[in-house]
């Protein structure tokens, strides 16, 4: 178990679609054990696995108080529309009025192979779309509108010079 280093944008792994998980292995396990130990931080709604490094289609999520993962999650459902800032530890201190679907589900399976469904509206519809596109290798940004987006890019830049 540890905490794990965060990947910030640019990093290629952040932008490189994870990979499904065909076998629970011990590494697997490593893998869902810092993904909960680095998510359970005040601050902190979800977290992928691309995000500290490791491109396999898993994430962790701390919402109310409420610490769990999911493998292989699929994006099945969104309805309704919420518009609200959102930020990511990939992209630290940018924070923007995002698009979102309000309701989101999730389907995909624990480390025992069982069936898991993950839903929510507000902010746990928020982070289930957010950590689905971190998995398929998008960043939130990818979704704001086109001039805020440039601003997003050229803030970026300035903080990493």
């Amino acid at each position: 178990m540890a905490i794990r280093e965060i990947r910030v944008v640019p990093d290629p792994v952040l932008r490189t679609p994870c990979d499904p998980i065909t076998e629970i292995t011990p590494a697997v396990r490593r893998l869902v054990e810092d993904l909960l130990d680095t998510v359970d931080d005040p601050g902190r709604a979800g977290l992928s696995a691309n995000q500290i490094g490791v491109g396999l289609r898993a994430f962790s999520y701390n919402i109310d108080g409420t610490v769990g993962y999911v493998l292989n999650p699929v994006l099945e459902e969104t309805r309704g529309e919420q518009y609200g800032d959102e930020g990511c530890l990939s992209l630290p201190s940018l924070w923007y009025k995002t698009r979102r679907a309000d309701y989101a589900r999730v389907r995909g399976i624990n480390l025992d192979g069982n069936e898991v469904v993950l839903e929510g509206d507000g902010i746990m519809g928020r982070m289930l779309q957010h950590e689905t596109d971190h998995l398929d290798g998008h960043v939130y940004i990818d979704r704001l509108e086109k001039d805020e987006r440039r601003a997003a890019m050229r803030r970026m830049r300035s903080m990493n010079s």
